[in-house]
């Protein structure tokens, strides 16, 4: 699996994230990693959304390990 650069920016810290891969579709972005941070509240099991750290950012949360950050394109 190869990790590519995005312009998410270091504010998500995802030069930590373990193999995370970045999927472009026409206008979109969707990047696709391993939820690596603490979360300090009960996380549902099944799924997670939630608004990202930037504006515009959508974060998924699936089976408690996924994390998908939908975005515009840059």
């Amino acid at each position: 699996m190869t990790t590519l650069n995005s312009g998410f920016g270091s504010r998500f810290g995802l030069e930590y994230a373990p193999t995370s891969f970045l999927a472009r579709f026409g206008k979109r972005e969707v990047l696709v990693c391993r939820d690596f941070r603490k979360r300090y509240y009960a996380v549902n099991p099944l799924i997670e959304c939630d608004t990202g750290v930037q504006a515009g950012h959508v974060e998924i949360l699936l089976l408690r390990r996924w994390l998908l950050i939908l975005s515009r394109a840059h």
